[in-house]
């Protein structure tokens, strides 16, 4: 046929590449499912059967030297933007790490919140929260209605709205934020200065107590 129409020279049926997608073509939509059998007989894995991402799985901390957008020039309240001033806020607190706040609670537990539970800090924690914490602590801070609560049951030993987490400071919720702590990672590299006490008064409603 292709020589009557002069096709031959152009088309020549020897070409790998042509005869690749002629197969292709001939096996049509529904020969996924056998080829896909096909593969995993010779090479002993299939495409329906991958391993996927969970990006809640083996969190990693931003690497060594890395600078977080939310470091260096913090702005000087609550609802401002830094645009370039070389001072910001006196009430940042210095670096420490996730081993320090856990075996002296007092590095954390001293910082006093400076940001009144105010409607407008009490919407900005609510927006982090369903941006960020949502997925893990659940809409209602149960653990249990979390999205990926059953991939991870054991957020359920963890609730925000449990003795634990309501007899801890402010301070020290800001510091989890901040630098993590077990199955939490870090999330101070997302989540700035103002922003984590934001989230800290909206977990205080949902555990229905004030900030303290």
């Amino acid at each position: 046929m292709l020589r009557r129409f002069g096709l031959a020279a152009a088309f020549p049926i020897r070409r790998p590449g042509i005869v690749a997608a002629l197969l292709l073509a001939g096996l049509g939509s529904g020969a996924c499912v056998p080829l896909d059998d096909f593969m995993a007989a010779v090479f002993g894995r299939s495409m329906r059967d991958q391993p996927s991402f969970d990006p809640y799985e083996n969190t990693l901390l931003p690497p060594e030297g890395s600078v977080p957008f939310a470091a260096g020039n913090y702005p000087a309240g609550p609802f401002e933007v830094n645009i370039g001033q070389p001072e910001g806020s006196p009430d940042v607190p210095p670096p420490f790490t996730q081993l320090e706040m856990t075996s002296r609670p007092e590095v954390v537990d001293s910082l006093t919140n400076p940001v009144p539970a105010s409607p407008e800090s009490l919407a900005r924690g609510e927006e982090l929260y369903e941006r960020v914490c949502i997925v893990c602590h659940g809409p209602d801070g149960s653990g249990t209605t979390g999205y990926i609560f059953e991939v991870h049951p054991a957020l359920a030993a963890y609730p925000l709205r449990g003795d634990a987490a309501v007899a801890r400071s402010d301070g020290y919720l800001y510091g989890i934020i901040r630098v993590g702590r077990a199955l939490m990672p870090a999330y101070g590299h997302q989540i700035g200065h103002y922003d984590r006490w934001h989230v800290v008064n909206y977990v205080r409603r949902l555990q229905g107590v004030g900030a303290n």
